[in-house]
């Protein structure tokens, strides 16, 4: 059976596409999903394929793995940018001091690496 990752899926239409690994697109109606399972873009899915009415459609459909549940309750945009001007700000005194020749110390440079990763993930979806 073919894998891939759902491309765009719409609950309330009740279909989507499946961008499989092989490169073919494959169009992906809600009847086929199994019932409990949350498919939502970025969803890894194995499933079969058959010919419908405009081309390949999904017959039967198992989710390998959903997309982080943070990814998709990120931050506002407006708070996101309150962030990222502080941490431009702590960055940039980081930079100064590693001009000079001075590394930060561990326990700052793993806030840093923390705070980093954390942004990245909000961005990240």
């Amino acid at each position: 059976m073919p894998n891939g990752k759902v491309r765009f899926y719409d609950e309330d239409k009740g279909f989507g596409f499946i961008q499989g690994d092989d490169g073919q697109q494959v169009y992906l109606h809600a009847s086929v999903v199994p019932e409990g399972a949350e498919v939502h873009a970025g969803s890894r899915l194995e499933y079969s394929v058959g010919e419908g009415r405009r081309g390949p459609q999904a017959l039967s459909v198992r989710v390998l793995d959903a997309p982080k549940l943070a990814k998709r309750s990120r931050k506002p945009a407006d708070e996101m940018a309150v962030i990222i001007e502080d941490l431009v700000k702590l960055l940039d005194g980081m930079g100064t001091r590693l001009k000079h020749g001075q590394y930060p110390e561990r326990a700052q440079s793993r806030k840093v690496a923390t705070m980093l990763r954390k942004v990245a993930d909000d961005f990240d979806v």
